[in-house]
């Protein structure tokens, strides 16, 4: 059961100009652009939470505000499509989720305000100037702090001690840092836990089900699935993969355990959709995200799947369950 209460984010924001408002008569055009299908029901729920915040925050669809949604697929050739055809839609901002589609889009244009969500590095990718001063058109939330690879290596050895070594799995092409971004932070820590570490970069589902079935050829193994669209595109057929053959696993994300998965330590998407929100009210109301400092994220959560830990043969410490923030069974 949930353990904790979303938190409503209602930032400040400065005046909207009047005479611009007048301008408007239909209302102010937001575009968003996800990285996932239509039919992806967490998603779905993301452009929700978001939809809902905004009303709160007093913008309602049909009423003061248009939206224009997209959606790439886990595609990276549909970003660049779908962002190419919302630019041309000239919004007034928009909002997007994850690493590739936020660079896609800003390779379509420099001056249309954009608001991210659930990017690594922000600078790293030159997506800002700094977290503090970003200084171009795009501004956001990221969804990592520099312990969380540490915790996941810790999280995976507490809930399955008899692992032995680790295989991460990512795709380079989409994944943060053109692939070395969360693959170093998870080396920097793992000489501390004493466990092997197995690249396995994929690409496609194939890729996925061999690099899974080839790791778990030897015995007492476990998997990391870092954050990136294909991992996320593909959570159903990874989770599948990981109890067929009975590989303890780790996931960045609440939503991949309520669907079978064994545990998950990462941000609290809501929360950080809700707060992205408000930087959105915000742009509309005249704010400039050169001056938004990117935000880092506040809200952690830990899933548990006791379900998923019998069929493995494992006994969660109950210490560990008291720690989780939801356990689903």
């Amino acid at each position: 059961m949930r353990r904790r209460e979303f938190i409503t984010l209602v930032g400040g924001s400065v005046a909207w100009p009047l005479a611009a408002y007048a301008q408007k008569p239909d209302g102010v055009r937001l575009g968003i652009l996800m990285p996932s299908f239509t039919t992806d029901p967490s998603s779905k729920l993301d452009v929700g939470a978001l939809v809902s915040e905004l009303q709160e925050l007093g913008w309602t669809e049909g009423r003061n505000l248009r939206i224009d949604h997209r959606w790439a697929a886990g595609n990276a050739e549909q970003m660049q499509a779908s962002a190419k055809e919302l630019v041309a839609q000239q919004p007034d901002v928009i909002f997007c989720r994850s690493t590739p589609v936020t660079a896609a889009l800003l390779t379509q244009t420099r001056t249309i305000p954009i608001v991210f969500a659930m990017v690594s590095d922000p600078v790293g990718e030159r997506f800002v100037e700094s977290l503090a001063r970003p200084g171009g058109n795009a501004t956001g939330f990221t969804n990592v702090e520099s312990s969380m690879a540490g915790k996941w290596l810790e999280l995976l050895k507490e809930v399955a001690p008899n692992v032995k070594r680790i295989a991460f799995i990512f795709d380079p092409k989409v994944a943060a840092g053109g692939g070395s971004y969360y693959p170093n932070l998870v080396k920097s820590v793992a000489t501390s836990f004493a466990l092997p570490l197995t690249a396995s970069p994929v690409h496609d589902a194939v890729e996925i089900e061999s690099a899974i079935g080839k790791f778990a050829r030897e015995p007492n193994g476990g998997l990391l699935v870092l954050p990136d669209t294909t991992t996320r595109t593909h959570r159903r057929l990874i989770t599948a993969l990981a109890a067929q053959y009975r590989v303890p696993a780790i996931y960045d994300l609440r939503d991949i355990v309520v669907e079978g998965g064994l545990i998950s330590y990462g941000v609290d998407v809501a929360d950080l959709i809700r707060r992205a929100a408000g930087y959105v009210d915000r742009v509309l109301k005249g704010a400039k995200p050169a001056e938004l400092p990117v935000q880092l994220p506040t809200k952690f959560e830990l899933v548990i799947n006791l379900k998923t830990a019998k069929e493995l043969g494992l006994d969660v410490p109950l210490l560990l369950q008291q720690r989780a923030d939801e356990i689903v069974e």
